[in-house]
């Protein structure tokens, strides 16, 4: 797919870049030459190769899902500039 300078243009007010005349004719080049790549890729026959969310074949480590205070709820409100009942103090800020 070849682009020309018009199109660039068009692209570059679309995303809201300031792409000088002089540097559009060179861009264009460069963005034709992806898009050649990526239809390219299409032609690849992935037919028989399973979707795959990972490159390398890991597990994940699984912990059990468990609510708790982190373990030292002093020296989290040690940072509080004001605390109530084991809690951070905030103003108010709805009317």
């Amino acid at each position: 797919m070849a682009l020309d300078k018009t199109t660039v243009a068009n692209i570059a007010f679309l995303a809201r870049l300031d792409v000088p005349q002089d540097q559009q004719e060179a861009l264009a080049g460069e963005l034709s030459g992806i898009l050649t790549w990526i239809e390219q890729l299409g032609e690849v026959d992935t037919q028989d190769v399973a979707p795959m969310t990972c490159v390398a074949d890991l597990a994940l480590a699984w912990r059990e899902d468990v609510i708790t205070d982190g373990g030292y709820p002093a020296r989290v409100l040690a940072n509080a500039p004001e605390q109530l009942d084991g809690c951070y103090v905030v103003p108010k800020v709805v009317e």
